[in-house]
């Protein structure tokens, strides 16, 4: 049942948040340039950068993107780099945590989805989510939405909380199985096809099926984001075509919709 006062609340509490995730956007970028880590707007943040000059103002977290070798090297230098209170939040760091997307998390705040479990230990402050990128074959589109979305579909479903049941024991079998099965023929078209012009998220997180051609990415050029630069696809009209088509298109506004159900920019004052 939908609660108008905390709607309400979320709305008036998001500048807030937009703009303490902006603080958590600048020190990624400040750790990449000193260690030279590619990295890119991409998603929201890249439509927001192009068609608002920053946020999408009713977005409520920041994309980015790396290559899959550049995030692991990002990996093991951020947790020395990151100021107090930011926290990189990865299946290895925070065990316990719902998603295998790589966040940074500040701790001195809190974001609620629909699918948080307040009782479960992990991590759940203001974030910014980095999104590894792998080489893709040059196959057919199709080919890549069918086996992106039945990977990444079994995935969720393998790794979502289950009950006993015959339901679930079925689910694991089946799931499993098309997993194992899209994972193995998916490995065998990276043999077969070269993989010199495509890119995209790892199979897992894209459920959409998409991809880019490289050359809409590097080299990377910079995009002005909430009054500051920051790196971006050097071509962030064909990356966004990709991701969105007519992406300059304003959503009416029952589809504007805030991702937290909940959310709160500062948990103690330490000012």
């Amino acid at each position: 049942m939908k609660n108008p006062f905390l709607t309400e609340y979320v709305k008036r509490n998001l500048r807030a948040c937009q703009l303490k995730q902006l603080g958590i956007l600048e020190e990624i970028d400040r750790i990449c340039r000193k260690h030279q880590i590619p990295y890119w707007l991409d998603g929201g943040s890249l439509l927001g950068a192009v068609r608002h000059g920053g946020f999408i103002p009713w977005d409520d977290d920041i994309d980015l993107a790396m290559r899959l070798e550049d995030l692991q090297r990002f990996i093991r230098i951020a947790p020395s780099e990151l100021r107090d209170g930011l926290f990189l939040q990865t299946p290895e760091t925070d065990p316990s945590s719902k998603e295998p997307i790589i966040k940074i998390r500040d701790l001195n705040s809190l974001y609620l989805e629909s699918g948080d479990n307040m009782r479960g230990d992990y991590q759940k402050g203001l974030f910014v989510d980095i999104f590894p990128f792998i080489d893709y074959p040059s196959v057919p589109k199709p080919w890549v939405k069918k086996f992106t979305k039945g990977i990444s579909t079994a995935y969720s479903i393998l790794h979502a909380p289950h009950y006993y049941s015959l339901r679930s024991l079925a689910e694991f079998f089946w799931f499993g199985a098309k997993y194992g099965i899209y994972r193995t023929v998916w490995s065998v078209l990276c043999m077969l096809y070269p993989k010199d012009t495509y890119i995209s998220n790892v199979l897992i997180n894209n459920g959409y099926g998409i991809m880019h051609r490289r050359d809409s990415i590097f080299p990377l050029g910079e995009i002005e984001f909430e009054g500051k630069r920051f790196s971006a696809p050097c071509n962030p009209d064909a990356y966004l075509k990709d991701l969105y088509r007519n992406y300059m298109d304003i959503p009416p506004e029952d589809k504007r919709k805030i991702h937290a159900i909940y959310l709160h920019p500062e948990l103690l004052d330490n000012r």
